[in-house]
C-alpha cells in the first residue's frame, strides 16, 4: 500500500511556486496531498474581522493572526513534510515562524529561497532537512523521499 504524503506549503504568496510544485509532482504521479495557509492576502488580514471590527491595527492583526493560527497550527501538526518559501518581495515573518514551529515539533521541512538571502535565513536553513532554490529541486526531493523500495 502506498503512503499518501501530506505536504504543507508555507510562505510567499505572490508567485506561483505552489502551483509549480504541485504540477511537477502530479506529472510524476507522486502520492501527495497538499495543504496551505490562506493565500488570499486580504482575506488573511481580515480573518479577525469575523470577531468584530477593530479601530487599532494592532488588535486587528492580533485577532487575525489568532484565527489564521487555528488553520496553520492544525495543518502543520498534521503534515508529513513542509515546504517553506521565502520570496524576495516581502519579508515572510510568518514563514519563519512556521519553520520554527516545524523545528520545535521535529517536523521535517525544506526551505525554498534564493541564494542572496542565505545569511538572514541561516538559522532557519540550519534546522531544515534541505535548502532548495527552485520548485524543480523540491519536486526532485519529494520524488526521492516518496519512492517505494
Amino acid at each position: 500500500m502506498t503512503m499518501i504524503w501530506s505536504v504543507y506549503l508555507s510562505g510567499e504568496i505572490h508567485t506561483d511556486w505552489r502551483e509549480q510544485i504541485m504540477r511537477g509532482c502530479e506529472s510524476l504521479g507522486l502520492p501527495l496531498e497538499y495543504m496551505s495557509a490562506v493565500t488570499d492576502h486580504e482575506a488573511s488580514d481580515a480573518a479577525g474581522d469575523l470577531l468584530g471590527e477593530e479601530n487599532s491595527g494592532y488588535w486587528r492583526d492580533h485577532k487575525s493572526s489568532k484565527v489564521n493560527g487555528i488553520r496553520t497550527k492544525t495543518l502543520i501538526e498534521n503534515c508529513d513534510i513542509a515546504i517553506i518559501r521565502f520570496g524576495d518581495k516581502y519579508k515572510q515573518w510568518n514563514a519563519a515562524f512556521d519553520a520554527g514551529y516545524c523545528a520545535a515539533m521535529n517536523k521535517p521541512y525544506i526551505t525554498l529561497h534564493a541564494e542572496d538571502i542565505v545569511h538572514p535565513l541561516k538559522e532557519v536553513d540550519a534546522a531544515a532537512m534541505a535548502w532548495a532554490t527552485t520548485p524543480e529541486q523540491v519536486v526532485g526531493i519529494l520524488k526521492y523521499v516518496t519512492q517505494e523500495g
